[in-house]
């Protein structure tokens, strides 16, 4: 059955994406939108299944690893300034706003404070494939948005570890920060030393595609080091990328995991958001579904691209990065599903966040399109 149902999701997303391209959007807006056609929703075809959902995280996790491998170093270090002001305005307006929305949905406090957080997460998989489709990735606005992403994550698992100990949680905040610092002084030792000792070593073996093979390695092993600490494995994943981009194997690596990445694995994570969607229920929370989306989505918006704009971007690019930070993606799920163990979400509401992650997903491909294609040449290019 499985075999049958990857080659119904490689057809499907080729054919939707190309359709997408045809119709003026990026391509990953056709493969999110078949993979809702695909699932249990409407035709049935393809059923979530813990083997899909496997192939779907090593999808997401080799997308993010190009990116690493794309990134510009010098550039990630100038726009270091300008992503921690994304970074932070991303968190701070919808934070602020969904604890105002959940005081009005009767939420309690703490409730209110955790549908804050929840909004304020971010995850750019979903982006950098938009970015990679509009020749975005390499520029400052590209940069910038991979920082911002990775001060996100970090700073809303902090906050989300600080919030759960007044929830009455089983959490100790200082060893979850002790773990989160940990991972990062690892991780970036080991991309200066044993990475490129590790590709030197181990290319040299006398076997077929050891280059290729020691990479993944690293990939995956970062990734499990940063979801072991309670980061998220995509940061881990691109990481991994940008310390191998440095190296002399970059231009053979990214080859390579890009002709294996979007063969199979990143066409099943895009089509198993869709998927995995439930809309049952659906009619009866229907406006909490719609506020929710709207607030979703403008306070993440607004908040990012306030944060461009003090960064030094132009309105078009301030934007463009504002949309690029809309997705909510696996971060906000993995977030919704600690909520609902613990009792701070319900069922119900549980079930209109993950509509409404789905469709912050959804609208942020075709969002960034609106803005980035308006940006001029040199506002790109300005450092």
């Amino acid at each position: 059955m499985l075999i049958l149902q990857l080659a119904i999701i490689l057809i499907a997303t080729k054919i939707a994406g190309s359709l997408s391209v045809r119709l003026g959007q990026p391509s990953v807006l056709g493969k999110l939108l078949i993979g809702i056609v695909l699932g249990p929703s409407v035709l049935g075809l393809v059923n979530d299944t813990e083997t899909l959902a496997e192939f779907s995280q090593i999808g997401v996790i080799l997308l993010m690893f190009i990116a690493g491998l794309e990134t510009d170093i010098e550039e990630f270090k100038r726009t270091g300034k300008a992503s921690t002001f994304v970074g932070l305005g991303g968190i701070f307006v919808p934070l602020v706003v969904g604890y105002f929305a959940g005081t009005m949905m009767n939420l309690s406090i703490i409730q209110s404070w955790f549908l804050g957080l929840l909004l304020s997460a971010t995850s750019v998989s979903i982006s950098v494939q938009a970015l990679k489709e509009m020749n975005q990735l390499k520029t400052r606005e590209g940069t910038t948005i991979l920082g911002a992403a990775v001060i996100d994550d970090v700073l809303v698992i902090i906050a989300l570890a600080f919030l759960m100990s007044f929830a009455g949680g089983d959490v100790n905040l200082t060893t979850v920060i002790l773990k989160k610092v940990a991972f990062f002084g690892v991780a970036i030792s080991a991309s200066w030393k044993a990475v490129p000792w590790f590709l030197q070593k181990f290319s040299s073996l006398k076997v077929t595609e050891t280059v290729i093979s020691s990479a993944l390695i690293i990939c995956f092993v970062f990734a499990y080091m940063a979801e072991y600490t309670g980061v998220a494995a995509i940061i881990g994943a691109y990481i991994a990328g940008v310390s191998i981009s440095v190296t002399k194997f970059k231009h053979e690596v990214f080859e390579k995991v890009e002709a294996i990445s979007y063969s199979v694995f990143v066409p099943v994570f895009f089509a198993s958001i869709g998927i995995t969607a439930q809309f049952a229920g659906i009619t009866e929370n229907l406006g909490k579904i719609v506020l929710l989306s709207i607030l979703a989505i403008l306070t993440k918006l607004i908040g990012a691209s306030l944060g461009a704009k003090a960064g030094g971007f132009g309105l078009n690019s301030s934007l463009g990065i504002g949309a690029a930070m809309v997705s909510r993606g696996e971060v906000a799920l993995i977030i919704a599903a600690i909520g609902l163990e613990s009792q701070l979400l319900s069922q119900d509401l549980f079930a209109v966040l993950v509509v409404v992650v789905l469709i912050t997903t959804i609208v942020t491909p075709p969002l960034m399109k609106c803005f980035f294609k308006s940006i001029p040449q040199m506002e790109t290019l300005k450092a």
